[in-house]
């Protein structure tokens, strides 16, 4: 539900997510078919009322009355740092523990990418915020204090 607000709300959503425009539709038909599953469901009900509301987009395709399951794919994305990141998906759905993991093959540049991101995370500055220039492998210029 984050994703589908982040896709329909905000405007920096093109750059992080290459694939914008088919994720966007691949959302509003994931989130119909959610609609039909469980038509009193007060969260998905908010939600499509706010994007409804909020964004002329996800009008446009949810007038379209498009409706798809979607079980395997990929998903893009692309980080400031790290660059695009393919993250090949598959739902599997099981009534205890509903959810989507996404997941990387062994050995691909999003692999890679992932698992350095990971790492990076989890060493944010004191200031909660990543060094970029590092996480490329860039070598941060180091300045003298100018008096």
């Amino acid at each position: 539900m984050d994703l589908a607000r982040y896709e329909f709300l905000n405007p920096g959503a093109a750059n992080s997510l290459p694939h914008l425009e088919a994720q966007a539709a691949g959302a509003v038909a994931l989130l119909r078919i959610e609609a039909g599953r469980d038509p009193y469901d007060q969260d998905l009900t908010d939600l499509v009322g706010e994007l409804s509301t909020r964004s002329k987009k996800l009008r446009t395709l949810w007038a379209a009355h498009d409706v798809r399951l979607h079980q395997t794919g990929v998903k893009h994305f692309r980080h400031p740092a790290f660059g695009e990141l393919a993250l090949p998906f598959e739902a599997m759905p099981i009534p205890t523990d509903p959810g989507l993991t996404l997941s990387t093959e062994p050995g691909t540049p999003s692999h890679d990418s992932l698992k350095l991101l990971a790492s990076w995370a989890a060493t944010l500055d004191q200031g909660g915020q990543p060094d970029t220039a590092t996480a490329r492998g860039e070598q941060s210029a180091k300045r003298e204090p100018s008096n």
